[in-house]
């Protein structure tokens, strides 16, 4: 067994492994604990009944997150004339049709997120096989398939967060930065839990919310009561 630094092992005193706290105290005890010399991200992640693998319960989404992430996002846009113009006056990083799809053959992948003009899918399909596998590829449910690439761009780097059930039925992302104040961490918290729960799959049975936790990058989790964190996602309505 690994041995734990000293640093992780004070990070981790004085924490219960079974308690669950509410997320107003949980973000507290997370920020208290985020001693990296850089801004950790706060990372939320929840453990949902449910078997992706299966049609009717696939889970995958985005939502945006009222204070944002904190974090700089890359945007590439393959669009051409007038779309890329008004992608470029969005904001958009990388703008491109062809000579976009070269460079990224070439393993340039200088962006973090990627849209495209329905008529460019053609073109961005050939690049599935590189592309999918980073979760990059331009969806029509996310919204990154799109006539309007002002508005993809704008909430792609406003504080939209992508998020898709894994095999094991687990959703994680970052939610903020420990250098966020307590507030901000919890609506975004609140945010990120009401749009997973609508999206609740259709093939889900019983209890579809197992376990919420939160930690930061190089810090310990800490459970989330759920019952607590469904009020406050309420009164968030």
């Amino acid at each position: 067994m690994a041995k734990q630094g000293k640093r992780l092992t004070k990070a981790y005193n004085g924490i219960d492994p079974v308690a669950t706290l509410a997320v107003g105290e949980a973000v507290k005890l997370i920020k208290s604990r985020a001693s990296a010399k850089f801004d950790e991200t706060v990372e939320i992640a929840m453990n949902l009944n449910l078997d992706p693998r299966k049609p009717d319960q696939n889970l995958r989404g985005t939502v945006m997150l009222p204070h944002g992430t904190g974090k700089t996002v890359r945007v590439a846009v393959f669009a051409r004339g007038d779309r890329a113009k008004e992608a470029e006056a969005a904001g958009a990083d990388v703008v491109g049709a062809e000579e976009l799809a070269e460079k990224v053959q070439a393993g340039d992948i200088a962006f973090d997120r990627c849209i495209a003009t329905p008529d460019m899918m053609a073109l961005v399909g050939r690049l599935g096989k590189i592309l999918g596998p980073r979760g990059l590829m331009p969806n029509p449910r996310l919204g990154t398939v799109t006539q309007n690439v002002t508005e993809a761009v704008k909430a792609a780097k406003g504080g939209q967060v992508e998020f898709r059930a894994e095999k094991a039925g687990i959703v994680h992302a970052g939610v903020g930065k420990a250098s966020f104040t307590d507030d901000a961490l919890v609506d975004n918290v609140r945010a990120f839990v009401g749009a997973i729960t609508r999206g609740k799959p259709s093939g889900v049975k019983g209890t579809y919310i197992k376990r919420v936790s939160l930690s930061s990058t190089m810090g310990p989790g800490v459970k989330v009561d759920l019952a607590g964190l469904a009020a406050e996602e309420a009164r968030g309505q």
